[in-house]
């Protein structure tokens, strides 16, 4: 029986390498790596050895006979990868591979001496960096973040109901304790201490620090009250304690999404879902409650381009196609929709919605009916957020209107992509939201580097960040070898001084980290999940102080 990839798959490639009969695609030196949705278990050449199943960090991988419910539907995706490619090369049976002359693209002198490295957020971008240096090099690594806990965007971002998306975050989260890194969290760069004085500390600085910010509409209306960033809905359901529990209003029956990604989707499944299943996950307590009292019942997603076009990837459409007790509607206001829906061929996102209902909705009325439920509207932007004291409708483009349409909503969410800010100390191209640099160098600034989306821009998921911080990472050793980093003029001990000095939230190691994971597992076992986020700064450095003190004891 053979293996097929699912849902969760996170593209970081771990599969590829453990794979002795080279039946995963695309791997990493294949030119559709990094380009496709998920990764692809060829079932003609799947020996059924299950050594991908053990190296895979989200448990994205199944035996096909295994596979139920919405995850049965994977079986065939794979084998549709394989459909119109050559098969696989025969193995050799008694090698599994075919070897080629070895090539090393990295040559890192034996007498090479070690050097210290502090890498700043500590998200997926910022820890495969920190693994890269940790287990092929004899670096020192500082992992520095200016929130109390680590975890970035794994941490933040991910959806409570994709728990196991976020073992990814697990995976990494060993090297936290790895005797070569030191943890500085609450160490906020640019204002805490300065890059200059981070870079005196250190021979190379890798910064990190991901898209926090988010695209404008550039529409009327949208800073009127009930309008909001998904980022701010993102976080606010993931207990960021940046953002507080009023950050979002649920008293509305619809609510509109702008966006047709991932994240709109994430933000329109999370709306609309049962908050008995989400009381299961580790959603913000503030959240579940507001979910549990919430009047939602209709999540309308605006799509500026048809279903073919749509940006989400195909495992996020089947999640929605599967979410219990909310029913899946396509608007069919404009006939190019349901024309490329029923043209679709197999295998493709608008092929996927031939089995969902179309209607003609009727948007100057309250949603209907007692089920819950998520509008997919095509070929349709917003043009203006209507209301005085707060959104109470959202007008969109519609075909053959010059006026467009109402669609009566109490809340509309932006979610049309992220965007990085500016750094201090550093250039940044205000065009692409991104640090210019060469391979991951920052341009202009020796012994400084970027990976993550501050580098590429807002594109690819969490395993997109291996090939990400390898590039950049071989970037860094090159200087090394060549003798073209800065030296340092401080010692570790003396920017962990500096850091505890500095940090207005109060510096948290490797030893409040752990204090603070295990007073959120504790919560969670005692109301029956698998932890209970701290959601304020003061919590999390609170419990960070309490774990210590404990151990002193």
């Amino acid at each position: 029986m053979t293996y097929a990839i699912t849902q969760t798959c996170c593209n970081d490639a771990t599969c590829v390498a453990a794979c002795p009969v080279n039946c995963i695609h695309p791997t990493p030196g294949e030119p559709d790596f990094g380009t496709t949705e998920m990764l692809y278990i060829d079932p003609k050449s799947c020996i059924d050895c299950g050594a991908c199943a053990d190296a895979c960090p989200v448990d994205a991988i199944f035996p096909v006979d295994r596979l139920t419910g919405r995850l049965r539907e994977y079986e065939a995706i794979n084998a549709e990868y394989y459909a119109d490619r050559a098969p696989a090369p025969a193995a050799d049976p008694a090698v599994f591979h075919t070897w080629g002359e070895p090539a090393f693209a990295r040559s890192i002198p034996a007498d090479f001496a070690p050097i210290r490295v502090a890498v700043v957020g500590t998200g997926p971008a910022g820890m495969y960096a920190a693994e890269d240096l940790l287990l092929h090099t004899n670096a020192e690594v500082t992992l520095i973040d200016r929130l109390p806990v680590a975890g970035g965007l794994v941490r933040y971002g991910v959806a409570p109901d994709h728990p196991a998306t976020k073992g990814a975050g697990e995976s990494l989260a060993r090297f936290h304790t790895h005797p070569r890194a030191h943890v500085r969290l609450g160490v906020d760069i640019g204002v805490d201490v300065t890059p200059e004085e981070l870079a005196a500390h250190h021979d190379a600085v890798v910064y990190a620090v991901g898209a926090p910010s988010d695209r404008r509409l550039g529409i009327p209306g949208e800073d009127l009250p009930g309008s909001v960033s998904a980022t701010s809905v993102v976080s606010w359901y993931n207990a960021h304690p940046e953002t507080g529990a009023d950050a979002v209003r649920l008293s509305a029956e619809r609510v509109v999404v702008v966006g047709n990604g991932n994240v709109a989707l994430d933000v329109a499944r999370v709306l609309v879902s049962d908050p008995g299943a989400l009381a299961r996950t580790d959603i913000a307590d503030h959240a579940l409650a507001a979910l549990r009292d919430a009047r939602v019942r209709e999540v309308v997603l605006l799509g500026r381009r048809g279903p073919e076009d749509a940006a989400y990837t195909t495992s996020e459409l089947l999640a929605l196609t599967h979410l219990p007790g909310v029913d899946l509607v396509v608007d069919e206001h404009d006939p190019r929709t349901g024309a490329a829906i029923d043209a679709a061929g197999p295998g493709t996102k608008a092929a996927l919605l031939q089995g969902v209902g179309r209607e003609a909705v009727d948007w100057t009325r309250a949603p209907a009916g007692e089920r819950r439920r998520i509008v997919l509207r095509f070929h349709s932007a917003p043009v203006e957020a209507l209301g005085t004291d707060g959104v109470r409708a959202v007008r969109v483009t519609e075909e053959g209107s010059a006026s467009g349409t109402e669609i009566a909503a109490g809340l509309l969410v932006r979610a049309i992509g992220y965007r990085g800010v500016p750094l201090a100390g550093l250039p940044f191209d205000e065009t692409t939201g991104t640090v210019p640099h060469e391979a991951g160098r920052v341009a202009g600034l020796p012994g400084s580097y970027v990976v993550g989306w501050i580098k590429r821009g807002p594109s690819g998921g969490i395993g997109a960040n291996r090939a990400c911080a390898e590039e950049t990472i071989g970037t860094l050793l090159a200087d090394a070898v060549a003798g073209a980093l800065p030296k340092p003029t401080g010692t570790s001990q003396e920017f962990r001084r500096l850091a505890k000095g500095r940090s207005a939230r109060g510096l948290v190691d490797a030893r409040g980290l752990a204090s603070i994971d295990r007073a959120e597992r504790a919560r969670g076992r005692d109301a029956g999940r698998p932890r209970v986020k701290l959601a304020t700064l003061p919590e999390l450095v609170a419990a960070a102080r309490g774990g210590r003190l404990r151990l002193r004891g």
